[in-house]
């Protein structure tokens, strides 16, 4: 469930263009102004903002963004901006680099997103940087990682909620017979993990913790020290639990010695208009405070309003 705030009644794309390029001139630029706006329109009405302010003006909204603001103010509010697709495009290839490689950020894009979103974010990387999302997640992973990420991201699911409960029950006995054997990733667990429907892999989960009186995730923990196997339970965790991977990835973004704003901006900014109700719910109660008020006491300024706003805060 979303927490932006869109208001019953909003002005024509081209007036908020008007307003926003007015907020970019005179003496200083007005912040407020550009929160008020952009925080409180969803993807559709951004996008026709941005058309707007481009027939309007002449310019990129993009681009003006960028002169005016800075820090992480400004990286919350362009990606905020972009469309879905692009955001999703843009994070991906940012992980890819050496100096920002991330495989947490490919494997959150291949799991969380819907087939077709996930078709769109692919279809907009390769309109962006004449490439396929595949061939770079290829090319800059390796080993057990690239294993499981290019068919992670290569993925087209069934979306519905139909499930075969005899396919949940055999693959619920492969799972266990691989982790036991400790192939982790093993093809056939790979298989599973990047096919099957988020409903089917939530069946076969069920019937693993049913039938061997232990939850997968609780296996895959006795093996803690290893990285592989730790990045192979939080797959798990993003496909059929996304709240509260996503829960986790905010505490430890905001807990941490020194704010990890990539993480905490890549959160709010992904699933304000997709899940972050349930997330601020899940993290409330793990951590017996509101995302809220934890975001209020981790950051400042600008870039604090902005993820209040984006979050549902008012």
């Amino acid at each position: 469930m979303a927490t932006l705030i869109v208001p019953a009644c909003i002005p024509s794309p081209e007036e908020d263009s008007h307003h926003l390029k007015k907020a970019f001139q005179g003496f200083g630029t007005n912040e407020a102004s550009i929160i008020e706006i952009l925080a409180h329109r969803n993807g559709a009405q951004r996008k026709l903002i941005r058309e707007a302010y481009a027939a309007t003006h002449g310019e990129d909204l993009l681009k003006d963004l960028e002169k005016e603001l800075s820090g992480d103010f400004l990286r919350a509010v362009l990606l905020w901006t972009l469309d879905p697709a692009e955001r999703d495009a843009q994070l991906a290839n940012e992980a890819t680099k050496i100096l920002s490689a991330n495989n947490l950020v490919i494997m959150e894009i291949g799991c969380t997103r819907s087939s077709y979103e996930l078709f769109k974010a692919r279809e907009a990387y390769h309109a962006r940087y004449k490439k396929s999302l595949e061939e770079d997640v290829a090319f800059h992973t390796t080993g057990d990682y690239r294993k499981l990420l290019v068919p992670l991201v290569s993925a087209f699911r069934y979306e519905g909620d139909e499930v075969n409960m005899m396919l949940a029950k055999s693959e619920a006995k492969i799972l266990h017979d691989k982790i036991s054997e400790k192939a982790y990733f093993d093809d056939e667990i790979i298989r599973i993990l990047t096919t099957r429907s988020k409903a089917q892999l939530n069946a076969t989960l069920n019937q693993y913790n049913d039938h061997f009186g232990s939850a997968i995730f609780k296996d895959l923990k006795g093996e803690a020290d290893n990285e592989c196997v730790n990045f192979l339970r939080a797959t798990l965790k993003c496909l059929t639990c996304p709240e509260k991977y996503y829960e986790k990835t905010l505490r430890l973004a905001i807990k941490r010695l020194g704010t990890d704003e990539n993480a905490l901006t890549r959160v709010v900014v992904t699933q304000a208009e997709v899940n972050m109700q349930r997330i601020k719910e899940e993290y409330h109660k793990r951590n017996s405070v509101t995302l809220d008020h934890a975001i209020a006491g981790d950051t400042s300024g600008d870039y604090e309003k902005v993820l209040l706003a984006l979050i549902g805060h008012e």
